[in-house]
């Protein structure tokens, strides 16, 4: 990647309308703290009249679509931001992960089929629907073999999630005043997983720092005792997926990198005009109704997300010492006021979308011990 002119002002950008104080105080935080590690200036909160016409380095809690908001903010391509870029809203949700029950079936416009043909061996059995005419059969084929979980696509941390076991159970879903829309709006349909572990793989490419990793994430209790992202433990490395897969890794760990590689190759080929900085990828691996083991990749982050804060303190240490293999880095979040650990670098202290509190925290370890 070429390395990111020194000219250019690293700005954060909260993408979505009144977003949580937590989301865009991160974000800032995270902004000025990528400043500092580059040497470049941080420009605050990016404002239409102040940066126009300025090079900037983005930093976007989301990830932006359409040409038209590209345009607007100045980026051209993945130099221009710690992030990505899509064509459709669609493509960097968790609807992609999955194809659609028939060629009937409704979708949105700029849906490639190729995508789900390319991953359908790196992901769980599900399907993605578009339209509360398409749901039923799409559950009914998919109830056949156990459980299934309902995903809505732009839900995030796991909430909105359910699990259903039988069609009855499904039907009460229908018949809820809400469940056009929620259709409407993009459900992925996916079978369920016990005992599982999620991986956390991906890359980071800032300047000309290309960093690698694998990790897990696990959840937390918010204030309303419901499950949500609590944190990642990730192992980095300089250089691309060769250098990661060099380490020694369990063979689970050796199955989501790969998982995760495919399922990036696929983006890249069924969707040309997307591009991304930031690739992270959720992989669950798990026992099905049957007790098999199963595994594949969940969905995508083209964006800011809770891993991000790990990502950039391991930027910070392979810049502080470019000779180092590999770290070790955690990001965490807890709703639970409490004392910062030793070491820690504080990322967020405060509210919270859903609760009255909220710690976000990342922690530094060495590879070797």
């Amino acid at each position: 990647m070429t390395p990111t002119p020194h000219r250019k002002l690293v700005v954060a950008h909260s993408v979505r309308p009144g977003a949580p104080q937590h989301e865009v105080q991160t974000n800032k935080a995270l902004a000025r703290w990528l400043a500092q590690i580059l040497g470049f200036k941080f420009g605050g909160s990016y404002d239409a009249q102040k940066h126009r016409g300025r090079d900037l380095y983005l930093l976007p809690t989301q990830t932006l679509v359409g040409a038209a908001a590209a345009q607007e903010l100045g980026v051209k391509g993945p130099d221009d931001l710690w992030g990505g870029f899509v064509e459709h809203d669609f493509i960097c949700t968790k609807a992609i992960s999955h194809g659609l029950r028939s060629p009937q079936a409704h979708a949105p416009q700029g849906w490639s089929p190729l995508f789900s043909e390319r991953v359908r061996d790196v992901v769980l059995d599900g399907l993605s629907v578009f339209a509360l005419e398409d749901a039923r059969p799409a559950a009914e084929h998919l109830l056949s073999s156990g459980p299934i979980r309902i995903k809505p696509i732009h839900a995030c941390a796991g909430r909105g999630q359910e699990v259903i076991n039988s069609l009855d159970t499904f039907d009460q879903v229908l018949a809820r005043a809400d469940a056009e829309q929620l259709f409407a709006d993009g459900v992925v349909l996916e079978q369920d997983l016990s005992q599982v572990i999620t991986h956390s793989v991906g890359q980071t490419f800032i300047a000309d720092k290309v960093l690698s990793y694998c990790g897990d994430q696990y959840l937390t209790k918010d204030a309303h005792d419901e499950d949500v992202y609590g944190g990642s433990n990730l192992l980095v490395v300089q250089g691309g997926y060769d250098a990661l897969l060099a380490l020694d890794l369990s063979d689970d760990v050796r199955l989501a990198i790969e998982q995760a590689r495919i399922f990036d190759a696929a983006a890249d080929e069924a969707y040309p005009r997307f591009y991304a900085s930031r690739r992270n990828y959720d992989i669950a691996q798990g026992l099905d109704s049957n007790g098999k083991q199963r595994s594949g990749v969940l969905e995508q982050s083209w964006r800011m997300g809770g891993a991000s804060s790990a990502e950039v303190a391991a930027l910070q240490s392979f810049v502080n010492d470019p000779s180092m293999r590999a770290i070790r880095v955690s990001s965490v979040e807890t709703y639970i006021d409490q004392a910062l650990p030793a070491d820690a670098i504080e990322v967020y202290r405060g509210p919270a979308e859903n609760s009255d509190f909220l710690l976000k925290y990342v922690t530094v370890k060495s590879y070797d011990g």
